[in-house]
């Protein structure tokens, strides 16, 4: 692999995940790290040996960058994304990578005019449980989707909300469904083969007064493959529970539970595929175990001049279904 020059913005959690990945491939460097926090920035320098910014528009001008990961609250991914196409630089964005269709067009615009490359951070989509429902669903062993339900439970208490950002309707643009729930929506249109909001409920339950976002929400899709699926999601839940999504098809279906999937056949028989789950990843369990391996295929594409399968047209489609939810 050629050496590539990596930058990242927004020292946060979710950061942790992108630095190991990079710090573990010999062939990236990360140069520079900003935030508009001092002291979170050069911590992560320390730890990185990276050159520390709290000026995210001056490191892009002061370093000689290939690719920068995207990791700052949701209001900021589009508008950090195009300035780093603008000046040739190609991106990794964390989810949602726009916070409206005007956002996601734009994106994609730049995307193309930039010939450079965008990444968007659905890594559960690398889970092994994940790839193999959509080996099912492509080779139409079980025939065509029928319907698909998912269901997703977590928990967030006041303190989640306690930052600058979270629970900030102009900076986290939304609650649950542009936060926790995206990624299981990216699932269930991806599985459907997209989808489109018919309708849509959202309500906060727990965290009136603390929160100008919704903490729960019901959706009703139609699949563009054919059927209809419909999507519960809250984090007014008491613990954090494995996502559900469970696609029935005209000949069986198929269950996918945490990291595990359930396959019933024609016959009534369930089997049970368990993903290797013995290698250890930074990060929250809920977040999935794809994020590495997302990066690692970016960056080999990078590499080979293969386009990234989850780009911003790609990667804009569940961003696209929220902003859908949110207007309705």
């Amino acid at each position: 692999m050629l050496n590539m020059n990596c930058a990242l913005v927004g020292c946060g959690n979710i950061s942790h995940v992108h630095i190991d990945a990079i710090m573990k491939k010999p062939a990236l460097r990360l140069i520079a790290v900003a935030d508009i926090k001092p002291d979170r920035a050069k911590k992560t320098a320390e730890i990185t040996g990276a050159v520390p910014y709290t000026d995210f528009d001056k490191m892009l001008r002061c370093e000689k960058i290939d690719c920068v990961h995207i990791c700052t609250p949701h209001y900021l991914h589009t508008p950090m994304a195009l300035k780093a196409l603008d000046m040739g630089i190609n991106v990794i964005v964390e989810k949602p990578c726009g916070v409206s269709k005007s956002e996601i067009d734009a994106l994609i615009s730049a995307q193309k005019k930039s010939g450079k490359q965008v990444g968007v951070c659905f890594q559960n989509r690398y889970n092994a449980c994940v790839m193999k429902a959509r080996e099912i669903v492509n080779s139409r062993e079980l025939g065509n989707i029928r319907c698909i339900r998912a269901f997703l439970t977590w928990s967030r208490g006041r303190d989640y909300y306690s930052d600058d950002w979270h629970g900030k309707a102009d900076r986290e643009c939304g609650g649950v469904l542009i936060n926790q729930a995206i990624h299981t929506l990216d699932i269930v249109q991806l599985l459907g083969g997209g989808a489109e909001v018919i309708a849509c409920h959202t309500s906060n339950d727990h965290l009136p007064g603390v929160i100008e976002v919704e903490d729960t929400a019901s959706v009703y899709l139609s699949l563009s493959g054919g059927g209809t699926a419909v999507f519960y999601a809250t984090t007014a839940y008491g613990d954090n529970e494995d996502v559900i999504i469970e696609a029935v098809f005209e000949k069986g279906k198929i269950r996918i539970e945490g990291e595990k999937l359930y396959v019933t056949g024609q016959d009534g028989v369930t089997k049970e595929d368990v993903a290797d789950v013995s290698k250890v990843f930074p990060g929250q369990k809920y977040w999935g175990t794809g994020h590495k391996a997302l990066i690692d295929d970016f960056y080999e594409c990078l590499d080979s001049g293969r386009r990234f399968g989850i780009d911003a047209v790609e990667g804009g489609k569940a961003a696209k279904l929220v902003a859908a939810c949110y207007k309705r």
